[in-house]
């Protein structure tokens, strides 16, 4: 089987007409703003990756949804990172509907059939925060609620149709407060888009900042946890951080196998030196579809979450080694007279530069092994 065989194959099966597209595309012009990445996903029915097929998704699974990330990390890691951020918002918004009343599902269709695109307003990008914890403020109106609040970085800003965002709203009971997922539309009153990503490093992924000012949400958009705390909302902020682990490692991955894949197709290179290299990233591959059979399986436990952050810092330190030799076997020449060598090796390193950092992680990992609950720094 050549290198890749089994992701492009994949992406091939659920969206038969991406691979094709980008691979026409200069790598570089995929990774600048205003890059036509995002534009291709959703014309290729992208945005219903991860929905079930009986509501007109693609209905993927997390393996092969981590074997298509990293296919389209080979080939526009901006496009990969970005779009990882609107399946975590799809799987949160799908794991909502296993617990809600049916218009969660109705929601996701729509988006599914349509083809609209979800941006994150998620805390995911916030140090020490869950992944629902309110990451903006919800004041409650005749009309709905008024939602206030800045995401800066967000991923999609200038291509998204909906933001998602969490809240706290007064229970329809009155027994106190309850999270809640707003869902606010592109064109509403009070959202902005502002320039905030300056590097020119993963550039393609619009990752600016969106402000939302007294942006009114109706009740129909926003769909309620039935629930302030408990073990179906634990389980559901589990499920999401999974989730990002599980897809944001293998859109890296694909970076690093773009480098890789390089390598590999020098015969100027020797033998074992392109082995070597193919082994160790293989090997880094084979532990997230770990990861992700588990999910496949239904299995989003706490020690699923554990293992996903150990593979995730696992990763992290496969590509500080696979990267940097890769370069060096690809020599000088191809580093002086193209940028794209150096821009993927900029890329690949990015997987260390999302929330919870290892650092951060050492004595909640710590004292998870010490047979204490496992604590998100």
């Amino acid at each position: 089987m050549r290198f890749l065989e089994r992701e492009r194959a994949t992406l091939a099966k659920l969206l038969p007409d991406l691979d094709p597209a980008l691979r026409e595309i200069p790598l570089m012009e995929l990774e600048r703003p205003g890059s036509p990445g995002i534009r291709l996903f959703r014309d290729c029915g992208g945005p219903g990756l991860l929905v079930p097929e009986s509501h007109q998704g693609r209905g993927a699974g997390a393996l092969d949804a981590l074997r298509v990330q990293r296919a389209i990390g080979s080939r526009s890691p901006s496009l990969a990172v970005a779009t990882t951020m609107h399946h975590f918002s799809m799987a949160t918004l799908v794991g909502l509907g296993a617990l809600g009343d049916g218009l969660e599902w109705m929601l996701i269709e729509g988006v599914a059939a349509a083809n609209r695109i979800i941006a994150s307003g998620f805390a995911e990008g916030r140090s020490g925060a869950g992944i629902l914890e309110p990451s903006m403020t919800a004041t409650v109106t005749e009309d709905g609620v008024r939602v206030n609040g800045v995401k800066r970085p967000c991923s999609l800003a200038r291509s998204m149709d909906l933001l998602t965002a969490s809240v706290l709203v007064p229970r329809e009971d009155g027994q106190g407060e309850e999270l809640a997922v707003a869902l606010v539309p592109a064109e509403s009153e009070g959202l902005s888009v502002s320039g905030f990503w300056s590097s020119t490093f993963l550039a393609g992924a619009e990752s600016e900042q969106v402000t939302l000012t007294d942006v009114l949400v109706p009740p129909e958009l926003l769909l309620r946890t039935a629930t302030p705390t408990g073990q179906q909302l634990d389980e559901l902020q589990t499920a999401g951080l999974i989730w990002f682990q599980v897809l944001m490692t293998g859109s890296y991955l694909g970076a690093a196998s773009a480098l890789v894949e390089r390598v590999l197709l020098n015969d100027r290179i020797p033998e074992h030196e392109r082995v070597r290299l193919h082994v160790e990233t293989e090997a880094a591959m084979a532990t997230a579809e770990g990861v992700a059979r588990r999910v496949d399986d239904g299995d989003l436990d706490e020690s699923t979450l554990a293992q996903s952050l150990y593979v995730r810092y696992g990763v992290q330190d496969a590509l500080a080694r696979i990267v940097p030799r890769a370069v060096e076997l690809l020599g000088g020449l191809n580093f002086m007279t193209s940028d794209e060598v150096g821009h993927l090796a900029a890329c690949a390193n990015g997987l260390a530069l999302h929330p919870p950092s290892r650092s951060r992680m050492t004595g909640p990992l710590a004292a998870y092994l010490a047979d204490q609950p496992l604590m998100i720094a």
